[in-house]
């Protein structure tokens, strides 16, 4: 079956649309890692993706009654563009179903491009049932993201060019993993040609359903993923790409928010390009993989597969990317209320850059400090928390806690008493008029909300934390509700940064 892909990536017509991209060499990071970094840039391709080189495959390779009688997929972003741009190439009707969660600029997009837009359901799911029935409907062709051998092998040329562009050695080449399109593609050209070059998946720690997968021996479902990096935000791999990957695939690394935040922040430094977060996924898993290895000295290839960034995005990915790259520290630090202990703790901050400070009296005892410290190394958060100890100020390190870095440092306040039988949630909102009226009209009438806080990322969600009054005995009834609305979360009553400072 690898021989078969072999000739038919060779055979592929991802030409007729698709350009040869280079593949650059990043000087400042790989001076900063020690490694060789160089970037294949499918951002620039004329839809910003690597998509359109599966997608024109697919329908160029389709009979001529077929091709008349016009092609249909299901997507939200790059795919979209990819699917509506060949249809105008090759001269057919494409028809895109699409969420009614889908930001306009990503219809438009799609329309310019010739293509006709139906909009269903609130989810992917939604609009992939839909644009099922259409097709048997209407007779058209079905060109599926990622589990289809065309769309595979055209995705594959990929990994051609990349053997074709550097001859010399190469340690591995790591490759964003959604559904497994690319992956698979690139694996099955590679692992023919040059066998020791290892080919290593990247994920989301939220959204790993590949890694999950492999790990059970067969496709498993999400119930939710994450949606930062939505361009791999997939609940289920495909059958083939499965098949494929298990075969062929290496190594895995899952990183999280933060480290896609600064290798997005790492590619702007070295080419002046800004990545979508699904487009940097590879390099962070890179430098990930890289450091856990202690690799020096070696060639490491990073597929930069995708650049639609919406562009208000950019003031989250500019917050996170420091922490990401161990720049920023983030402490929830508990004073003595007596007098000097706040000169005294900030003695010990010294000369030490402080990107965030709250300050919070809690009782006659105690008062509590949310602070932010600039670093340099990835051990010194561990070191600086371990001094604040010593000197009697109990600290806990909330470097990596999700609620507190999205959240809480812009909400610290004060717990109150009229707070009871509180629990807290984090949740993803479609963002969508009604979204807010739907969660609230499923909620229980003798339920309270204590606590709410929104933040809008500049993507297709925005982040929530919510507080609900839930008496003991509606335990099962708020299960049931969480279920119903059916939006991603996170039960964050037990963090300790919550009982700290709300």
């Amino acid at each position: 079956m690898a021989t078969d892909y072999l000739r038919r990536i060779l055979t592929s017509k991802v030409y007729d649309v698709a350009v040869e991209t280079p593949l650059e060499y990043a000087p400042q990071l790989s001076q900063r890692i020690g490694n060789t970094i160089l970037l294949k840039r499918e951002d620039t391709q004329s839809v910003f993706s690597f998509k359109l080189r599966g997608a024109y495959n697919k329908m160029a390779h389709l009979p001529k009654p077929a091709l008349a009688r016009g092609v249909i997929a299901a997507s939200a972003g790059n795919h979209a563009q990819g699917v509506a741009l060949s249809a105008k190439r090759l001269g057919c009707k494409a028809v895109i179903v699409m969420p009614t969660t889908t930001p306009g600029v990503k219809i438009d997009a799609v329309r310019a491009l010739g293509a006709e837009v139906v909009l269903h359901g609130d989810s992917f799911t939604d609009a992939y049932g839909h644009a099922l029935t259409l097709e048997k409907k209407h007779q058209l062709t079905f060109v599926h993201p990622f589990d289809d051998p065309d769309v595979i092998a055209g995705q594959g040329t990929i990994g051609m060019e990349i053997l074709r562009q550097h001859a010399e050695p190469i340690e591995a080449i790591f490759v964003a993993i959604g559904g497994g399109g690319l992956i698979s593609g690139i694996a099955a050209y590679v692992k023919q040609i040059r066998p020791e070059i290892k080919v290593i998946g990247v994920q989301t720690v939220d959204s790993d359903a590949m890694v999950r997968s492999i790990k059970a021996g067969r496709r498993v479902t999400l119930t939710d993923v994450g949606l930062f990096s939505d361009g791999t935000a997939v609940k289920q791999v495909g059958v083939e790409t499965f098949r494929l990957t298990r075969e062929l695939v290496d190594d895995y690394v899952l990183v999280d928010t933060d480290a896609i935040c600064a290798a997005i922040k790492d590619v702007f430094q070295d080419t002046r390009s800004v990545l979508e977060p699904a487009g940097a996924l590879a390099l962070a898993g890179a430098k990930q993989y890289a450091a856990e290895h202690k690799l020096k000295g070696k060639t490491l290839v990073a597929i930069a597969c995708g650049a639609n960034m919406n562009f208000d995005r950019l003031r989250f990915v500019a917050e996170r990317a420091e922490v990401g790259e161990a720049r920023e520290a983030i402490f929830a630090v508990t004073l003595p209320e007596q007098r000097g202990s706040f000169r005294a703790f900030c003695e010990l901050v010294g000369n030490r850059n402080v990107t965030e400070f709250n300050y919070r009296i809690s009782d006659s005892t105690s008062a509590y400090v949310f602070v932010g410290i600039q670093v340099s190394s990835l051990t010194e958060p561990n070191k600086i928390a371990n001094n604040f100890r010593k000197h009697g100020f109990d600290t806990l390190d909330l470097t990596h806690d999700e609620m507190a870095k999205t959240h809480l440092r812009h909400m610290v306040g004060g717990r109150s008493n009229l707070a009871g039988n509180e629990l807290l949630y984090r949740f993803e909102f479609p963002e969508r008029p009604g979204a807010l009226m739907r969660f609230l009209n499923s909620m229980k009438p003798d339920w309270n909300i204590s606590l709410f806080h929104y933040r809008n990322q500049g993507a297709d969600y925005g982040q929530i934390l919510i507080g609900i009054q839930v008496p003991p005995g509606s335990k099962k009834a708020f299960k049931d509700f969480l279920e119903e609305v059916g939006y991603p979360h996170w039960n964050e009553s037990e963090n300790p940064a919550y009982k700290l400072f709300l």
